[in-house]
């Protein structure tokens, strides 16, 4: 009897954790789909009495979401590409690459993820901007082309992999890139999933950078087009608002229902050997 209650005390905190978890979600679904007063309403309307559909070619008009679209396509793939590419070649020096200073390199390394990014903006802006760079795909791209995070994460996989697979690798005659290429990145395959997920979704949902380094519309990116939805008289349609933000959000869903079993497993994997 014991056993049955706290196995239905599990069952009743897991299902009150995955409502938390997927109200938000669900609100901004069902609000797409409302008028704004439905919206302001309480106590809340939790699904509307009519369908707005029209919110969604409402906030397709309200801006140029096409361009958003490419511009966000371009820059979160040339960025991810970068970066991941970027962690995966300073991982692999730190594992199997002698050379000096490489301990305090690494202590470095890791100092950087206590650093927040706001701190380096305006170094990055002014950087960008004599490069002759805003308001242009590298501007938006490059200064993010690095992450210690991901670095720190495949670094720490890596080490987990056992040295006599290596060894043999070297013994065969492969030299550092095939070991990488054909070795080493095949049996990191579920952390390089979780490191590109990562950096996908945090460059895809950038705000800030994208919005000082651009100042035409055609270069705004999703998250920053949201902005143009507010009106000059301060009217907004939340309705189109919650729309639109269903366009931002539908790519990441769809990428973490892809490939959450991976995000899993490389989170697991790697995460206790220095």
């Amino acid at each position: 009897m014991t056993t049955r209650l706290r196995r239905f005390g599990l069952h009743l905190l897991l299902a009150l954790l995955g409502v938390i978890m997927v109200g938000p979600l669900y609100w901004l679904f069902t609000s797409s789909l409302k008028q704004s007063a439905d919206i302001y309403t309480f106590p809340p309307v939790w699904w509307p009495g009519s369908l707005q559909w029209g919110n969604y070619p409402e906030a397709w008009r309200a801006a140029p979401f096409a361009d958003f679209f490419v511009n966000s396509a371009v820059t979160t793939g040339a960025g991810t590409l970068l970066e991941v590419a970027n962690a995966v070649l300073t991982a692999y020096a730190f594992v199997y690459l002698r050379f000096p200073g490489k301990r305090v390199l690494f202590a470095v390394l890791l100092s950087a993820l206590m650093v927040p990014g706001h701190v380096t903006l305006l170094a990055n802006y002014l950087t960008v901007a004599d490069l002759g760079w805003i308001n242009t795909y590298q501007g938006i791209v490059i200064p993010g082309a690095a992450s210690a995070f991901g670095a720190f994460l495949l670094r720490q996989h890596m080490l987990t992999i056992p040295t006599e697979i290596i060894e043999a690798a070297r013994a065969d005659g492969a030299g550092h890139l095939r070991i990488l290429y054909r070795v080493v990145l095949p049996l990191s395959r579920p952390m390089l999933i979780t490191v590109t997920i990562v950096s996908l979704v945090g460059k895809w949902n950038d705000f800030i950078w994208p919005l000082i380094v651009t100042n035409t519309e055609t270069m705004r990116t999703l998250p920053v087009g949201l902005l143009m939805l507010k009106q000059a008289d301060g009217y907004v349609n939340w309705g189109a608002v919650m729309a639109a933000t269903v366009f931002v959000v539908l790519p990441v869903l769809a990428v973490f229902f892809v490939a959450q079993r991976h995000i899993v497993a490389g989170l697991t994997q790697g995460a206790v050997k220095g």
